[in-house]
């Protein structure tokens, strides 16, 4: 069993609203470098109109309702003035030829019945109800259309043809709108900050991910990649080079089990893009970006779900580890989400991993706390919430 026992804080709540968050005071006076990846996992790029499935799909809820509700209205209006034209054209609006005579009886023959394209058309109020009518197969039985004119007959495909082409194309939208695994992926959440400290021996990009649902991510795998500008042996520059690094975890390999808060590592070595990364170069003028992409399959629903965010070169702090969240009381694991993204400090060579690797003398002249120094909570607390 695990319980929570805290309320996440603001900054950490969720990956969606990690940009809502101000940063520090000293950063904002300051031009940042541009993201290519947003803390939330939005892309930094523009939206293209040549698919518009694809962008009705990617529109929020109130601006895709607005545009199916604007496309019924503009076609029903279309459609009704075109059968307002057709019957002006033929004269149902006008009274006077309701009745007329059939010119081979006389004067005094029996009245013939005027025959109109569409009964009970008097007004292009009359003829815009038809519209909705014909549209969404309604059909209250009082306006009809008649043999006598072939252009209404024609109109009358044409307007079922395009109703069911928006039909499909609305219920298709708001299926994919659904079924979109999104509000899924914004209960994984990230830690707002990475850290570089030693581990074993080794200088380590740290970060921690977790899952806020009961729900579990089925295959879960999490990779990261380093995006900065390069240039090649023929100078070409490439201005967004993603590179892929390897990552660690308590389970090995990239799948993880994501049952409770991971602390996920790289081990910076000398295959490692920061190999010759020292605390002088994480500042926010560095052209430096660590995008980080956790994908699984939503327990519940069986679709595959993404969370994405990134850390720019001054979100990652040098010579701390997160503190320990996890811990087991009264018979079951407890985590403090209050304390997700919290850190301290720990004795870390203030030197890059190849000078590290190449003066092992650095290490003998540190002081590294020794294990089982940590304090055993003494008080126990309540779960607020609990996971089974």
């Amino acid at each position: 069993m695990l319980s929570r026992k805290g309320i996440i804080p603001e900054e950490y709540v969720l990956t969606r609203l990690a940009e809502d968050v101000p940063d520090h005071a000293r950063y904002r006076a300051r031009e940042r470098r541009a993201r290519f990846v947003g803390k939330n996992g939005a892309c930094n790029q523009g939206r293209f109109l040549q698919d518009v499935f694809t962008t009705l799909v990617d529109l929020k809820w109130p601006h895709t309702l607005l545009i199916f509700t604007m496309s019924f209205l503009c076609t029903w209006l279309l459609f009704g003035m075109v059968w307002w034209l057709i019957a002006f054209a033929h004269g149902d609006l006008d009274h006077s030829t309701r009745l007329q005579r059939d010119p081979g009886e006389g004067a005094a023959g029996p009245p013939a019945s005027f025959v109109p394209c569409v009964t009970s058309i008097h007004s292009f109020t009359s003829a815009f109800l038809f519209s909705i009518e014909v549209q969404v197969t309604i059909g209250f039985g009082g306006r009809m259309v008649t043999e006598e004119c072939p252009a209404a007959i024609l109109v009358l495909i044409v307007q079922n043809i395009v109703g069911l082409v928006i039909n499909a194309i609305m219920l298709g939208c708001i299926f994919m709108k659904t079924s979109q695994a999104h509000r899924r992926a914004e209960t994984l959440i990230f830690s707002k900050h990475a850290v570089i400290a030693l581990r074993e021996g080794k200088l380590c990009f740290m970060l921690r991910v977790g899952d806020l649902r009961k729900s579990m991510i089925i295959s879960a795998t999490i990779r990261m990649q380093v995006v900065k500008k390069t240039a090649s042996l023929e100078g070409e520059v490439v201005p967004l080079n993603q590179i892929d690094i390897q990552m660690e975890n308590p389970v090995g390999g990239n799948s993880i089990f994501l049952v409770s808060p991971l602390i996920i590592y790289h081990v910076i070595d000398k295959n490692s893009p920061l190999y010759d990364i020292s605390p002088m170069n994480l500042h926010h003028h560095e052209d430096l970006e660590i995008i980080v992409i956790l994908e699984g399959v939503v327990e519940t629903t069986g679709i595959t779900t993404q969370a994405r965010t990134s850390y720019l070169a001054d979100e990652i702090l040098w010579g701390q580890r997160f503190v320990p969240i996890v811990a087991e009381e009264d018979g079951r694991y407890s985590v403090d989400y209050s304390k997700f993204g919290n850190t301290v400090k720990v004795p870390t060579p203030s030197c890059t991993a190849r000078q590290l690797e190449e003066d092992k003398s650095i290490m003998d002249t540190m002081t590294l706390s020794p294990k089982g120094t940590m304090r055993r909570r003494s008080v126990k607390l309540k779960p607020k919430f609990t996971i089974s």
